[in-house]
């Protein structure tokens, strides 16, 4: 009862809405355009994100604790020289993998155009403000106040002074090997494709005979606005250079990187997928058009297609403005929001385009338009609800990953505005063209359309251009069916729901899903996150070409971890010394006390009987002296006690190079995450960072809880709602098919290659509202039917409710071929996964639910088939029109019970 009190009075205030608008179309029309144009003035504000790796990491992640512990100690920006990372390293450098087209890249000949390049950056002058700033201006210097390059270029040029003084250099060993200077330096992330041969020294490596590529890294300053305007033209000037040299060259190929080139190359989808948008535009208008279009050029309503796609497009400029004016940042993942929101909008235009043609034509506009505000606006607003909870949701705090957030709240925005759009400038539209069909005029160039005896004189093609039919006095309305001229209509009526339907087909339409579901789980089992920034970014630009080389030729060691002790240890200790040296076991390490371990051995000094002064005092005044080992200096730090007293060793770090093979992504993950548990049993409190641990950490539960908060509330709402205002048993069909659609999504998505990442889960999320638009219509209609069989209501579910989903599912597939020809990795997972939710939704709606609800609950109770219709049916029914027709067609009406 309370359901009913609840859906009577729904539907009532939405009559009474749609009289309203109605009667005032002049005002619901012009304010949106209005709103619109004043809003989109905004785009003077626009900005573009600039920070990628805001976007891309957990928010609130351990790895960002730990790094900033670590900063705090041993500042990363000074140690990025030594802490390694591929794509993720702080501050403002330039990089570039320089590989041979043939023989090795040590070669004679190729080791001196390295070095040519090498003097070539060095040299490389930026003028800004009437002064040349160089690298030695703007370079990262070491406690010698010295320029800090690459320990290869340093081999590489003793190996040049001693090929020129026609004597012997050291051997190059990898991936750690011994410099001119005595220094240990690892170089297993500057050598690649390295091939080896014996010749190794304490384990350390082994000697190189050949190597194919060779990176260089040029690491610059970046402390004020002045210094990072001047790196980041230098930067530009660093890759306009090396595309000079590769060109003058051929022989080497160069890939250059540089610390801004990840946010261009992300940012470059936008512009790449500028004119394929415009492609969408165009064919979803000419589809559009099509399917508002009938034989009877009266009762066709071409304009509306366009001016659905004008409301939509009024929606997201007006969701643009606002966001541009409280300062939202642009990013390429809001590519997808258009498609939500067209999506969202063609079901609403289309229902409501649908539930006009099903009214009375004898009616008043205002009638007719506050009819199908009852028959359609409580449904369109439970779908716009589903929207709004499941983007709501992930775009609240909760969420863990920023371009989740942002992508969810746009969207959600979007939606809303669009739903008030289609309230009032969508259905003013559809009232114009009603008084245009109640005058009889032509549904395109609303000219008045002449009687049939006027056309009899007139050519054939003018003849079949301005055919309609009139309703007369001698002319029943049930002998008026206009929709028999709709050819989707048609074949829904005629064809494809008997064939549906049909009692042989049946049983190859649960094959059938049997089979979807076997799929599904097949990729749900496969399911691998991404969380590479590199697949994010356009194709064929200069970060996907760095990434592949790295790939390629750097992936047989991980990035430098450091080992950090960021507590006072009893390093003299014979326990902790053993316990350091068995937690660096199976690493390649550049570890000081390794080295002062050895050191002490060198000179018959005891390792574990040393007091902390003595051990202390060794470390400071003899070990650290030395050139060789000078370097470690900026590994210990020491805190001062009490005058007289031998200062304490407060914090230390060691760096580790990790054994890695083509999974390096993985194995990273599963070693930060031994590491970790590792460090809880300790004894010794220790800590390990790099760079890239802020994309690898709890990436996986970053990603995927959107997705599981949406679902849980959408559920929850159903369950909720079914109390007072759905339908039990179409809360239970919805939620089944929610979950249904977003298995299958998820399963052929990864089947087709597409991984877990911020893309694939921001369609995820939008595919609960898709499904919920494409599949609750048919349910609601179906369950609230009473009096005739399954069958029957099946059929006539898919009458009312079917034609809109096939036509907004054909608009919608249409608009997103063009996104297929955009060569980025971005627009290709966003077209995949939004083709998938497409296709599963329209699955279910047109395949799998009119089959099972022929045969599963509910089940249909006999009554007053008149008196138990469903959805307004029955007042429909009840109700008869007499009008008194003159020259205008309607006088008046009157209406009787």
């Amino acid at each position: 009862m309370l359901r009913q009190v609840l859906q009577a009075g729904l539907r009532s205030s939405f009559q009474a809405l749609g009289r309203f608008v109605a009667s005032h179309p002049v005002f619901f029309a012009s304010a949106p355009v209005l709103v619109s144009v004043l809003l989109g003035a905004s785009f003077s504000r626009y900005r573009v994100e600039g920070n990628v790796e805001s976007l891309l990491v957990p928010k609130h992640s351990l790895a960002k604790i730990e790094g900033n512990l670590v900063d705090s100690l041993f500042p990363v920006n000074r140690s990025k020289h030594t802490l390694y990372s591929d794509l993720q390293t702080p501050g403002r450098y330039g990089r570039v993998i320089v590989t041979s087209r043939r023989g090795s890249i040590l070669d004679p000949l190729h080791t001196d155009l390295v070095l040519k390049l090498h003097r070539a950056v060095v040299q490389l002058q930026v003028p800004v403000l009437g002064f040349n700033y160089s690298f030695s201006h703007l370079c990262l210097l070491d406690d010698k106040n010295t320029c800090i390059i690459d320990d290869i270029i340093r081999a590489l040029e003793d190996s040049q002074s001693a090929r020129f003084a026609n004597r012997s250099s050291l051997p190059l060993r990898y991936p750690i090997t011994r410099l001119a200077d005595g220094r240990m330096a690892y170089i297993g992330h500057q050598l690649g494709g390295v091939l080896q041969g014996p010749g190794g020294v304490s384990g350390r490596g082994q000697g190189v005979r050949s190597a194919r590529a060779l990176q260089l890294t040029y690491y610059l300053q970046a402390r004020g606005a002045l210094t990072d305007r001047v790196a980041s033209q230098w930067e530009q000037a660093f890759c306009g250079e090396l595309g000079r040299f590769g060109a003058g060259h051929p022989e080497l190929s160069l890939y250059p990187f540089t610390s801004s080139s990840l946010r261009t190359d992300f940012q470059a989808s936008s512009v790449l997928a500028r004119r394929p948008l415009l492609a969408s535009v165009c064919v979803c208008l000419v589809l559009a058009v099509g399917c508002c279009s009938m034989r009877d050029c009266v009762r066709a309503k071409p304009w509306l297609g366009l001016l659905a796609l004008l409301s939509i497009a009024l929606s997201g400029l007006t969701a643009a403005g606002i966001l541009n004016l409280t300062g939202t940042t642009y990013n390429s993942t809001y590519l997808g929001v258009p498609f939500i929101l067209l999506g969202h909008g063609l079901f609403g235009t289309f229902e409501m385009l649908s539930s006009w043609r099903r009214t009375r034509e004898d009616q008043h506009v205002k009638e007719r338009v506050a009819s199908v505000f009852s028959d359609v606006m409580l449904r369109y607003s439970g779908a716009t609800l589903l929207h709004q909870v499941s983007l709501g949701l992930a775009a609240s705090p909760l969420t863990n990953l920023e371009a989740v957030r942002l992508f969810c709240r746009c969207a959600a925005l979007g939606v809303t505005v669009g739903y008030l759009y289609t309230l009032s400038f969508y259905a003013t539209c559809l009232v114009a063209t009603g008084y245009l069909e109640t005058g009889y005029r032509h549904g395109c160039f609303c000219r008045r359309v002449p009687k049939k005896g006027a056309l009899d004189t007139k050519p054939r093609w003018y003849r079949c251009l301005m055919y309609t039919r009139y309703q007369d006095e001698t002319t029943t309305i049930s002998e008026l069916r206009p929709q028999d001229s709709h050819l989707l209509l048609g074949c829904v009526q005629r064809c494809y729901g008997d064939w549906i339907t049909n009692t042989y087909v049946k049983p190859f339409m649960v094959l059938l899903y049997l089979v979807y579901i076997s799929f599904g789980l097949m990729g749900f089992l496969q399911v691998s996150q991404g969380s590479e920034p590199s697949s994010l970014v356009a194709m064929d630009t200069g970060t996907l070409l760095y990434a592949r080389a790295q790939q390629r030729y750097f992936s047989s060691y991980s990035p430098v971890i450091g080992f950090y002790v960021y507590e006072s240890a009893p390093y003299w200790n014979t326990s902790v010394q053993r316990d350091l040296l068995e937690y660096a076991k199976g690493f390649q390490r550049i570890s000081w006390l390794e080295s002062y371990l050895d050191y002490l051995t060198e000179r018959n000094l005891s390792t574990t009987s040393q007091s902390r002064e003595s051990f202390t005092r060794m470390l400071r005044l003899s070990f650290l002296r030395q050139p060789q080992f000078a370097h470690f200096a900026d590994d210990i730090i020491f805190a001062e006690r009490d005058e007289g007293e031998e200062p304490e060793m407060a914090a230390s770090r060691v760096f580790l190079v990790a054994k890695t093979t083509e999974n390096k992504r993985e194995e990273m993950s599963v070693l930060l995450d031994t590491l970790r548990r590792l460090s809880l049993t300790s004894r010794v409190r220790f800590l390990i960072f790099n760079p890239s641990f802020v994309y690898l950490d709890r990436y996986a539960t970053a990603v995927s809880s959107p997705l599981r908060h949406s679902l849980m509330a959408v559920l929850f709402l159903l369950g909720l709602s079914s109390l007072a205002v759905v339908e039990p048993l179409v809360a239970v069909w919805l939620s089944l098919t929610l979950l249904s659609v977003q298995f299958g999504v998820l399963g052929f998505m990864t089947l087709w290659g597409v991984e877990l990442d911020c893309v694939s889960v921001l369609c995820l999320i939008s595919a609960l509202g898709h499904s919920a638009d494409c599949c609750g219509p048919l349910l609601a209609t179906f369950s609230s039917g009473r009096g005739d069989s399954r069958t029957v209501w099946v059929r006539l579910a898919l009458e009312r409710h079917g034609v809109p989903s096939l036509q907004t599912l054909i608009c919608y597939t249409a608009a997103l071929l063009p996104l297929a020809a955009v060569r980025s990795n971005l627009t290709r997972s966003l077209f995949r996964c939004l083709v998938l939710t497409a296709f599963c939704s329209a699955l279910h709606a047109l395949a799998f639910l009119p089959t099972l609800l022929t045969f599963l609950p509910p089940a249909k109770k006999t009554g007053s088939r008149q008196g138990d219709r469903g959805e307004g049916e029955g007042l429909r029914e009840e109700v008869e029109c007499v009008e008194m027709v003159d020259s205008t067609r309607v006088v008046d009406q009157i209406t009787t019970v």
